[in-house]
């Protein structure tokens, strides 16, 4: 296949189109505008491939996604590309609608015109799989409950809004205009490459620098956390083996909260980089808890039955096995950065 991915340098993209070069025979079209986020080694491993082509735009830019369709003919479009940081949807929301929602429509009526010049065949074996987040369902509070693929949409914050509203313009695309659409809920995401602005990479890159670490609150939200190397591999599986129409929640079935997330990382660094900046005692000494964000969500958990009974999918990582090569990935790339700046 010919697999056109938006946001393929980001975070999730990249270890997506990591997954597809080094395992499957197919073919890929980045789709990237290169924002903040990206990390410049991601992608790395697979540049020199003949199967990877990049095509640095906007989604927001129609006119160049029908060049890109006519060009290259996908058989597949994984819709990546979002603004994802709550606090910066907060800070500013435009951004994030103007990405996530009208991308999301200008990336669908792309795919619209692509579809009605392909015969039925194709047309039927097409898929458009568009990621989303656990955060459209809202906050589960105190409760004991889960997430399901019906649990009914109320997002809390300018991000899960935006991404609530992109969800319900691929649903509308489907059945107004028969597209083959999948759509994913993933819980939180960890691993190398992802940018110093989320929870576990900000940790790192603060207790190695010797600075505070903050914490939201009392650090007691819960988040179920999944390892990006098997949402790539989760991603892939639906593509290639799900019926159109459907959606999945993906999930590592791993709760925790915020600050024992933390304090385990501290943990792993005690053992990792015992050689402390400043000569702090516990990296644990660097936890500072700070007001908490406006409209904070307490808790987040999803039922992932239907993905490993229907699809066989189930994570391989453990969150101990996956914070530990997160850490010492950190740990070389901390050491490089420091060995390129000296």
């Amino acid at each position: 296949m010919n697999i056109l991915i938006t946001g393929g340098s980001g975070f999730i993209g990249s270890a997506l189109i990591r997954h597809i070069i080094h395992h499957t025979d197919h073919c890929i079209i980045n789709v990237d505008k290169l924002s903040y986020a990206v990390h410049p080694q991601a992608l790395a491993s697979v540049s020199g491939s003949p199967r990877y082509h990049f095509e640095h735009t906007d989604i927001c830019l129609q006119d160049n996604l029908e060049r890109i369709f006519s060009l290259y003919r996908p058989d597949a479009v994984v819709h990546l590309a979002a603004e994802t940081h709550v606090d910066r949807s907060i800070d500013s929301a435009k951004a994030f609608i103007q990405t996530n929602l009208v991308g999301t429509f200008s990336l669908l009526e792309a795919t619209r015109n692509h579809l009605q010049r392909l015969p039925e065949n194709q047309r039927h074996a097409f898929r458009f799989l568009h990621v989303s987040t656990d955060e459209v369902y809202g906050d589960l509070g105190n409760s004991n409950t889960l997430f399901t693929e019906t649990t009914p949409y109320a997002p809390s914050n300018p991000y899960s809004a935006s991404k609530a509203g992109s969800d319900h313009l691929v649903l509308a695309w489907q059945r107004t205009y028969g597209i083959p659409t999948l759509i994913t809920h993933s819980s939180n995401n960890y691993g190398p490459y992802q940018f110093p602005e989320k929870l576990i990479p900000l940790t790192l890159a603060r207790a190695l620098s010797g600075k505070p670490i903050p914490l939201y609150g009392n650090g007691q939200q819960i988040r179920d956390w999944i390892f990006v190397e098997d949402h790539a591999r989760a991603l892939y599986r639906i593509l290639t083996q799900s019926p159109a129409g459907q959606s999945y929640n993906i999930g590592g079935n791993c709760e925790k909260t915020n600050l024992e997330v933390v304090r385990t990382l501290c943990r792993l660094l005690d053992e990792l980089a015992p050689e402390k900046p400043q000569n702090i005692k516990h990296y644990e000494d660097l936890i500072t808890f700070t007001a908490d964000r406006p409209g904070h969500d307490t808790r987040y958990a999803s039922d992932t039955a239907k993905i490993r009974q229907t699809l066989g999918w189930q994570p391989s990582e453990s969150f101990e096995s996956g914070l530990r090569k997160t850490v010492e990935w950190h740990l070389q790339f901390h050491h490089n950065q420091l060995f390129q700046a000296a």
